[in-house]
């Protein structure tokens, strides 16, 4: 059974040649990013304003009062897509890890003698020239994809009314892109951060469905899924922030010639510094709603929605 696994997750012939390519792959090139992601925000917007002229049109504001949002039913889909997204997220965790530990096997004779590389340094630092392609760089393909399927919750959002949508729009929409670049520029530190990312969303999403399909949870209905959101954000913070020092120690000091990818790098950091800004900035000081109705408040909860686990 661990063999099977590891040959359709590790060793299958389409993994192990993978080579990313914008005429060969879907959604590939620039002008594919660029126009989904403008389609993506522009829905959102509609939506948005529809909804706002839905609601002044049925329910005019009282007198001194603020006019009550009007939210679109969702019903289970909501729950479904967490399920399919805490799957897709647990399958490309095993790919990635089972592909890292293949590649990592599959190059030790290269390291035996250098001091300067080993296993964890390319881990966070792939060697400059590197090019995406092999088995890592597949599932960091289909965590770009996935990434299409995940900024549904945007939608949600903006369909439920929830306070903050826009950010998480605007969340999502990053989340695309970082993505992007990761395979564009064969960034390094990709693959502990996509580790980091889809064992984070697993298990949030799988939660997340698991009290959406309304069954016995600790805490109690919606609000039961804040507390574990808000550890899986945390720690996926820590881990991010650990490998960002880490990244920046190696391109300047620890390894002669530098890390492959280091401008998309640095891009990166600024959409991560950003969302984190935009968090702090619009929820730091009042309670928001989480994503499943549950209420909650202060920068805990804010960090718990930034990216929308």
């Amino acid at each position: 059974m661990a063999a099977a696994a590891a040959y359709w997750l590790a060793e299958h012939p389409a993994i192990v040649g993978f080579r990313w390519s914008p005429t060969h792959l879907w959604f590939s090139t620039w002008a594919f990013l660029l126009g989904s992601l403008a389609a993506y925000v522009f829905l959102c917007l509609a939506l948005d304003a529809a909804l706002s002229l839905a609601a002044a049109a049925t329910a005019p504001r009282p007198p001194n009062r603020r006019r009550a949002p009007l939210a679109v039913p969702l019903g289970p889909l909501p729950a479904a897509h967490a399920l399919l997204m805490a799957a897709a997220s647990s399958a490309i965790f095993a790919g990635t890890l089972l592909s890292a530990v293949a590649e990592i096997r599959d190059t030790r004779w290269s390291w035996r003698g250098r001091s300067h590389t080993t296993p964890l340094r390319w881990l966070l630092c792939f060697p400059p020239g590197t090019r995406s392609s092999g088995r890592v760089f597949f599932w960091s393909y289909a965590y770009y994809l996935s990434r299409y399927i995940h900024a549904a919750r945007g939608v949600f959002a903006v369909l439920r009314r929830r306070r903050g949508a826009a950010a998480r729009v605007f969340a999502h929409a990053a989340s695309v892109a970082m993505a992007f670049l990761w395979l564009e520029f064969s960034q390094s530190f990709q693959v502990l951060a996509i580790l980091a990312s889809t064992l984070a969303h697993a298990v949030a999403l799988g939660y997340r469905f698991w009290v959406g399909a309304g069954l016995p949870a600790a805490g109690g209905g919606a609000r039961g899924a804040a507390p574990v959101a808000l550890a899986c954000q945390l720690g996926l913070l820590g881990c991010n922030l650990a490998c960002h020092v880490g990244v920046v120690w190696m391109h300047f000091g620890a390894v002669g010639g530098g890390c492959s990818g280091i401008g998309a790098w640095v891009f990166n950091t600024l959409l991560n510094a950003a969302l984190l800004w935009v968090f702090l900035h619009c929820y730091g000081k009042r309670g928001v709603f989480d994503d499943d109705g549950g209420v909650a408040g202060g920068v805990p909860a804010a960090v718990a929605t930034a990216k929308e686990l």
